[in-house]
């Protein structure tokens, strides 16, 4: 009982350090880190003891990843969640810790495959010409694994409690997360919506609280990963989506665009997403969507050069498919001054939205010997 108490006030010195409360310097912090990890573990019968060694590897591994060392860390997390694992059953509390555990490696796991800003670095899976070697989609792999698993931990707990419907929702969210990074869009967009109507009803279940506050941010984040992410749905998937009920009505005009922009007739449009024609029309008359094009003509020396605007710019378009943008400027190309004339290889690309991976082109073309056709996505 004297060992353990021991154990617990030294946690609670950790905590105070790691929330800012109490001042430690770097090297100071580290030695009192390891000093209660080294307590923890011996108490391995005792649950609050294992449940909280699974909490403070995570935080070691949280330095040894800003120190570089990412195969530490990843090890540690491992540790730490067996050690969350084990203390899981003997309350609903640590049962949360282990939940977020599950999704906390999962975040790190996936690190390569998002960029900055948390955005896939890979949207388009296996079809992109640059995607994630074959460590970095295992990974990844993993990660989604070990994110599912999380919802499924959440799940399991009493979804009468306001804090375990936020965990699932949230888990939804990374969930949708660690799918988009491995290119799975739709599944991706399915896993948002279902979160986005989570937070919706803790948000009316909460209104005015601090909780209902984060549940506007978070769906204020689904909004916007919504969005970017309907671009990268097939039409097939979007007509699926809608006859499951996962394409939000706010989001309808978009998907519209999104049909549009990859050639789909109006009429097909309207009759495949239940809508209207009229529907179909306003709302591709209201909407515009930014397309982003590049032209290349390839130097003696084989390398491809980016031509000055106006062939590397990008202009806002309503009701136009990129086959459309892509024609337009093929046609202005050929007879410009700029054109490299008959037998230069040149290229280009139209994208929406963004310029990047000549896989998620709207438009594509190659001109030049051995050249593949015009390809509109």
């Amino acid at each position: 009982m004297v060992q353990r108490e021991a154990v617990l006030r030294l946690d609670e010195q950790w905590a105070r350090v790691r929330s800012g409360a109490a001042h430690a310097e770097p090297q100071e912090r580290e030695r009192l880190l390891d000093e209660l990890i080294g307590a923890l573990r011996t108490c391995p019968e005792d649950p609050e003891c294992t449940a909280l060694l699974g909490l403070r590897l995570a935080d070691r591994a949280a330095l040894r990843f800003a120190a570089g060392d990412r195969a530490s860390a990843l090890a540690m997390i491992e540790e730490g969640l067996r050690s969350s694992e084990r203390a899981a059953a003997y309350s609903p509390e640590f049962t949360r810790w282990y939940a977020r555990g599950l999704i906390n490696h999962g975040v790190w796991l996936a690190w390569p495959l998002s960029d900055e800003d948390r955005l896939p670095r890979h949207p388009l899976g296996p079809a992109a010409t640059e995607g994630p070697t074959a460590m970095e989609r295992a990974a990844g792999e993993r990660a989604r694994d070990l994110t599912r698993a999380a919802v499924g931990v959440w799940a399991g707990l009493d979804q009468k409690d306001p804090v375990n419907r936020r965990g699932l929702a949230q888990a939804k969210v990374f969930l949708g997360d660690r799918l988009a990074e491995l290119g799975f869009a739709e599944d991706a967009v399915a896993w948002a919506v279902d979160a986005e109507s989570d937070f919706r009803q803790l948000l009316l279940a909460d209104h005015g609280s601090e909780e209902s506050a984060e549940a506007a941010e978070a769906l204020d984040h689904i909004g916007r990963q919504l969005e970017l992410r309907l671009r990268f749905l097939a039409f097939g998937s979007l007509v699926g989506l809608r006859l499951k009920g996962l394409l939000p009505e706010r989001l309808l005009p978009r998907a519209v665009v999104a049909a549009r922009v990859q050639g789909v007739a109006e009429s097909e449009i309207a009759a495949r997403l239940g809508l209207g024609a009229e529907q179909v029309r306003t709302m591709l008359e209201v909407t515009p969507w930014l397309a982003v094009w590049r032209v290349e003509v390839r130097g003696p020396d084989g390398l491809w050069n980016v031509l000055d605007h106006p062939w590397h710019s990008a202009t806002e378009v309503r009701n136009r498919t990129a086959e459309d943008i892509g024609a337009e400027l093929v046609r202005g190309f050929v007879s410009s001054a700029d054109h490299p004339g008959d037998g230069v290889p040149w290229r280009i690309h139209v994208w929406w939205h963004e310029e990047g991976d000549p896989a998620g082109a709207r438009f594509r073309l190659a001109v030049g010997p051995d050249a593949p056709p015009a390809t509109p996505s």
